[in-house]
């Protein structure tokens, strides 16, 4: 096929699957005459494998991820299905890695027709083809239209919400945040933490922060910490069942208004300064499962807080999550570990603040363990709680 070219489907199933060089998302979008979504609930990817229809079918050794329809169980106010491909790993592009789109009829194999687009360049994400209703019967088209803005900026223009509802204006007269208090000490002071609480720094090496406890991160006689590394990690829940936990963190500034959340629909902001790994949907395997590049020293100066949050997608409760913790790294390459926050007091809720970083006002970072829980399956659901503990 060649771009705007269409076939007739003779299949009553069809899968769509898209393979490159390199790992790719594929989801899918149920979209209406109108040329929207109906809802989120009409985005079918990892995360949300099912819509009517609609099923993602997960890249496996031998099989590329796919987009499988059926059309019969499509809803009638559905006008066709966009099937759209995007790039794990931030920043890159398809230059030289144009995908291929195979469509097979799913019950025999036999494949129906394929699709490479012409060559791209500056594009993250694409939509690759459409199987799409006219006149009763059921027709693929190849589209390969590129976008510079990931999948979110495929998600945005077919009307899904990739960001929560803007946070509500605080009052008009409010000062930059303030370093925070100093807290209560625990009973049993943690490894490398001096007695009394308060505000400590990095002079004895890697701290490991009790909850609300905070670290200044600066070395006496060093400049400020300017990139960092947060890594993020679990085990699959209790009784060997996997659970996908997600991280992201969300940026305000010094009136406490959100300006920008990293996450796996959105895996860079502010022009690279903040990167997110991509997505880890069952916990298995050592070390951080989800990591979040952050250059502090590239962050725009409205910037005053970062508030690093995870969400149990999957809906499980935290007190199914084994092991789980926050770590903060020196760089983007995280050589030398410098705080450690183990969340070992876990509540049946599905949302958790792990921690903080506060811009003060000699330019500095302090990070705050925060460890307060929240309901809520997304990082949507994070912005409200996490405004009020700045």
């Amino acid at each position: 096929m060649t771009p705007g070219s269409n076939l007739p489907l003779p299949a009553a199933r069809v899968a769509v699957e898209v393979s490159a060089a390199k790992p790719l998302d594929v989801s899918g979008l149920l979209v209406t005459a109108a040329g929207k979504v109906r809802s989120d609930d009409d985005f079918v990817f990892y995360n949300q494998p099912q819509a009517p229809g609609v099923a993602h079918r997960p890249a496996s050794p031998t099989t590329p991820d796919s987009i499988t329809v059926q059309t019969a169980a499509v809803p009638p106010d559905i006008d066709k299905v966009v099937v759209t491909a995007s790039l794990g790993e931030p920043g890159a592009t398809f230059a030289g890695t144009e995908p291929t789109a195979v469509v097979r009829d799913a019950d025999s194999g036999a494949v129906l027709a394929t699709f490479t687009p012409p060559s791209l360049s500056v594009e993250t994400a694409l939509v690759v083809v459409e199987v799409y209703r006219r006149q009763g019967a059921w027709k693929v088209r190849a589209v390969g239209q590129g976008y510079a803005e990931g999948l979110a900026g495929i998600a945005t223009d077919f009307g899904v919400a990739v960001d929560e509802e803007p946070t509500p204006a605080a009052p008009p007269v409010a000062a930059p945040l303030a370093p925070p208090a100093p807290p209560v000490a625990p009973p049993v002071a943690p490894p490398a933490a001096p007695q009394g609480g308060g505000v400590i720094n990095l002079d004895k090496g890697r701290v490991t922060l009790a909850k609300n406890q905070s670290v200044s991160l600066v070395k006496s006689g060093r400049p400020p910490l300017t990139s960092v590394r947060m890594g993020l990690g679990w085990e699959p829940a209790y009784r060997g069942r996997s659970i996908d936990l997600d991280a992201s963190v969300i940026a305000f500034d010094a009136r406490r208004g959100k300006l920008a959340t990293c996450w796996f629909m959105k895996k860079s902001i502010f022009g690279g300064a903040i990167e997110h790994s991509g997505d880890n949907l069952t916990g298995q395997g050592a070390g951080d499962d989800e990591v979040i590049n952050v250059d502090l020293g590239r962050l725009p100066a409205e910037v005053t807080g970062l508030v690093f949050v995870v969400n149990s997608f999957t809906g499980q409760k935290f007190n199914e999550v084994a092991k789980a913790y926050c770590r903060l790294l020196e760089g983007r390459s995280g050589e030398n570990e410098l705080v450690r926050y183990d969340l070992t007091h876990s509540e049946p809720r599905t949302g958790v603040i792990l921690c903080k970083l506060v811009r003060q006002f000699s330019g500095e970072w302090h990070m705050t363990a925060v460890g307060e829980f929240a309901d809520g399956k997304t990082v949507r659901a994070m912005a409200k709680p996490s405004a009020a503990i700045l």
